[in-house]
């Protein structure tokens, strides 16, 4: 009897790896969802289609970008965050509304750690702060200066509340001791038309959108956030040396699934990510748009994370920057 037992439990752990197995294999069998926390046209839809593109090449099974923007990206994470943990649900979070809403927001409808299961950091990048060309101000020095002689007569855009462009300049205005008016949008590509209608003064934009607009000479460069100049914008200075020593934020994008998809399934879509990633007219593509790409395991990108959270929300709560 005790023989029999033992081949029955070895038969079932059999079918199990089987099954397991056969699971893995069979992934992905139907089309995949791409959630995009933002509106076409911004740095984390164009991120996100050209992963997507990629996926969808490799695997003969189309990866569909859906957007769902709003509220400085949190709006798409919450959705994201419902959605069955099968690994058909991708999205692609970043420092705005991973790390920063956190301490930005009261109730916040997603935990960033208990929510997600992290897949891989896929690229960092830093912002630049472009100006409307009426603007009386050629760099971060100027403007600080334009700012405190008229308090609150400077506005700045930005994607939403609680995103890396409303905190960076956030910082901006407590370094350098101004009031500035923020306008959120609900997006990166209506900030930066806002900006171009002369709706907004500044705006701390993804590099990517901003680089034909400087090329046009549509919006000034008043400075990039990088600690050091950057190879694709030589002539433009950094914020540090231009107004505020000591500056830096580089904004970071990871993919991230729902909690609980299946190990063999977080292995094989991290696995092609990471190949991806490392593919020359894929970093070639983006190192043109002013970011690197990289990768990580899903326990580094899990450790990153709570890193991040811990750092920037010392920022938020220094910087005073607040939720409007």
């Amino acid at each position: 009897m005790k023989v029999l037992r033992r081949c029955c439990v070895a038969a079932a752990l059999a079918c199990a790896a089987i099954s397991g197995s056969l699971h893995a294999q069979a992934y992905p069998s139907k089309p995949i969802r791409w959630i995009v926390p933002f509106p076409p046209g911004g740095g984390t839809d164009v991120i996100s289609r050209a992963l997507a593109q990629k996926l969808t090449e490799a695997w003969g099974q189309q990866v569909v970008a859906d957007n769902r923007p709003g509220s400085g990206g949190t709006i798409g994470l919450a959705a994201a965050a419902k959605l069955p943990a099968d690994g058909y649900n991708i999205v692609l979070g970043q420092l705005a509304n991973v790390a920063i809403a956190p301490a930005l927001y009261a109730k916040l409808p997603y935990d960033p750690i208990k929510d997600f299961t992290p897949v891989t950091l896929a690229l960092t990048s830093p912002l630049i702060l472009v100006a409307h060309p009426s603007l009386p101000a050629k760099n971060v020095k100027e403007l600080i200066a334009l700012a405190k002689a008229k308090p609150d007569s400077v506005t700045f855009g930005s994607p939403g509340n609680g995103t890396t462009g409303h905190l960076g300049t956030e910082i901006i205005k407590t370094a350098g001791g101004v009031k500035m008016t923020h306008i959120p949008y609900k997006g990166a590509s209506p900030a930066f038309t806002g900006l171009l209608s002369g709706e907004i003064s500044v705006y701390m934009s993804s590099i990517q959108p901003a680089i034909p607009m400087l090329n046009a000479g549509r919006v000034r460069a008043l400075g990039v956030t990088s600690a050091k100049r950057m190879a694709t914008l030589p002539n433009v200075p950094t914020i540090s040396e231009s107004g505020l020593p000591g500056y830096e934020v580089t904004n970071w994008y990871g993919v991230m699934m729902p909690a609980g998809v299946p190990k063999e399934v977080l292995t094989k879509i991290h696995a092609e990510l990471v190949k991806i990633l490392k593919m020359p007219d894929v970093q070639q593509r983006f190192q043109a748009e002013g970011g690197d790409t990289t990768s990580n395991t899903p326990e580094q990108f899990a450790a990153f994370i709570k890193t991040e959270i811990t750092k920037w929300s010392k920022a938020v709560r220094e910087s005073g920057a607040k939720v409007d």
